[in-house]
């Protein structure tokens, strides 16, 4: 790709994980004569290549893999139905069209297809974002830069690290520290209680490294590489930790910075595209699914909202999709709702869809949908960060004109 080259494809997929690799299976069995994944990195397969431990691909293989070969799998599927997939190429610009602009090792080009699914997934949120004080050595990663270090490198950054958070992916970054040899020193978490499932806990004591909870690294210190860390407690109280490393996990953030620069719009709230429930862009040209839409949701999940967004996308290539206009937003009522996903809805039924809401802190009470003043839905909620709460569209009459309040109502202490 060099110069003005300028291919046309049916559908362009922008990130080679598990959303755009099943989405791109999905268009080529629906009749989609021509798709292209983008991939930046050298392999598709996204975060699972980096993941050497299961469990993957029950719900796509009905089997128990290793991220690894989950990814080679999904690899194998797309490339087998005759996916055109390219690798080692950047996204550069999101432009009408649709065009995207991109630079690889052969220059720059411009790619133009029908449609566009973005499909870019997320980041872990830094050191820096987090405010984190003291010296800037090396050997303070992200589980995701650490993954990459010891699966796909085969190097072992350091021996003696803590890890930040208790997500889903801060045991992730357990299980790769004993595939390495690593002994973490402590694993600490600011709020009281693990965000993963209450059962993750038994994973640290299982492997000896002490889970400090209600604690906060404020400083890191070091030259080099990282000596010791800085703990705080709810009190106020520090202490100091002895570690070579500091492993930084979760707190995801959609990898959303391709939008931010374009001509579609950004939802304030989740830090993702805003989309309809057909996965639709403010430019109808343009889809998106995985984990760019909120984060974080599993490899199984992400694979399974692909193959929904390419069955989406194949509608608007036949011309059956609804039109894009809007006919209701929605609009959050309660400090403890964080986000909700998708953001608009047009007058439409047949889209197999669900809104997502998710808290920002534990929040407990009832979760109502309000639509004119009258109450359609309505749930009891005991619900923590990271979990998904999902309202079926179905309640939801398809003659919307006006806001749909996604109202919490929390319990009094």
């Amino acid at each position: 790709m060099t110069g003005d080259t300028a291919p046309a494809y049916d559908v362009a997929i922008i990130g080679g994980g598990p959303a755009g690799l099943s989405a791109a299976v999905e268009l080529k069995r629906l009749g989609v004569a021509s798709v292209v994944v983008i991939e930046r990195e050298r392999e598709a397969g996204g975060i699972p290549r980096h993941c050497g431990h299961y469990p993957f691909g029950m719900r796509e293989f009905s089997r128990v893999l290793r991220g690894p070969d989950y990814a080679a799998r999904l690899v194998e599927r797309a490339l087998r139905v005759g996916v055109e997939i390219r690798t080692r190429v950047s996204v550069t610009s999101l432009k009408p069209g649709p065009q995207i602009d991109v630079s690889s090792p052969d220059g720059l080009a411009t790619i133009r297809a029908r449609r566009v699914l973005v499909a870019t997934g997320v980041r872990e949120k830094t050191r820096a974002a987090r405010l984190i004080g003291g010296t800037k050595p090396s050997g303070v990663l992200s589980t995701g830069a650490l993954q990459g270090l010891v699966y796909l490198d085969g190097l072992k950054p350091f021996s003696r690290p803590v890890i930040l958070g208790t997500e889903l992916v801060s045991f992730s970054a357990l299980l790769t520290c004993r595939h390495a040899g690593i002994k973490p020193v402590a694993m600490i978490e600011p709020n009281a209680r693990i965000t993963a499932w209450r059962a993750s806990r038994l994973l640290p004591g299982a492997l000896g490294v002490p889970l400090m909870l209600g604690a906060s690294i404020t400083r890191i210190e070091g030259r080099a590489q990282v000596e010791a860390v800085e703990v705080a407690d709810r009190s106020g109280r520090t202490s100091r930790i002895e570690a070579d490393g500091v492993i930084v996990t979760g707190q995801f953030l959609p990898e959303a910075s391709l939008l931010r620069d374009s001509h579609l719009a950004v939802d304030s709230m989740s830090g993702g595209p805003c989309v309809d429930q057909f996965f639709r862009l403010s430019d109808p040209a343009y889809f998106a699914a995985g984990n760019l839409l909120r984060p974080v949701e599993t490899a199984g999940w992400c694979w399974a909202e692909g193959r929904a967004a390419a069955r989406m996308i194949a509608g608007s290539l036949a011309g059956t999709l609804p039109e894009p206009t809007p006919r209701a937003g929605l609009a959050l009522m309660g400090d403890a709702l964080k986000y909700v996903v998708p953001q608009r809805l047009v007058a439409a039924s047949g889209a197999p869809r669900t809104l997502q809401v998710r808290v920002r802190r534990p929040a407990r009470g009832t979760l109502s949908v309000v639509v004119s003043g009258q109450n359609l839905w309505s749930q009891r909620i005991d619900a923590l960060p990271e979990r998904r709460i999902l309202i079926p569209l179905d309640r939801l009459p398809i003659d919307l004109n006006g806001p749909v309040h996604i109202v919490f109502a929390e319990d009094k202490a």
